[in-house]
């Protein structure tokens, strides 16, 4: 049994733009910053950025394909180690670092551990750059 089961369709679907509003929402409600205000903006600048990321990436729910979803997954995975770095870098403790770890194990769980590798496209013939024969 596979646990690579978070697919293209399931990440654009399910995770990009809820998680996005989630991390522009759940400072507030949270209250987080006890740290420093830096502790409640990093996440709803991320928040902000995961939204732009989203509608302009290759995958069902993007608004302009410019973005290749492996680049997407990338990022994101970016964004896991981030949040693991900033409670240390930025002295976030409490909730506050909590918060950022959690954010981290689950970020870079689902691009990485559950992440369903793509189906690769089949291309027609003679569109691939190669000849016949």
């Amino acid at each position: 049994m596979s646990f690579r089961f978070i697919t293209k369709s399931i990440h654009a679907y399910l995770i990009d733009y809820p998680v996005a509003i989630v991390l522009i929402a759940a400072p507030f409600v949270l209250k987080l910053g006890q740290s420093g205000p830096l502790a409640m903006w990093l996440s709803v600048v991320v928040g902000v950025a995961a939204l732009l990321l989203a509608a302009l990436t290759d995958h069902p729910t993007g608004l302009v394909h410019i973005i290749p979803y492996w680049l997407h997954l990338w990022v994101d995975r970016a964004v896991g180690v981030v949040f693991v770095i900033a409670p240390f870098a930025f002295k976030f403790f409490g909730l506050d670092a909590w918060y950022y770890w959690i954010l981290a194990a689950a970020v870079l769980l689902t691009t990485s551990v559950l992440n369903a590798p793509e189906e690769p496209v089949a291309m027609p013939l003679g569109l691939d750059g190669r000849t016949a024969g």
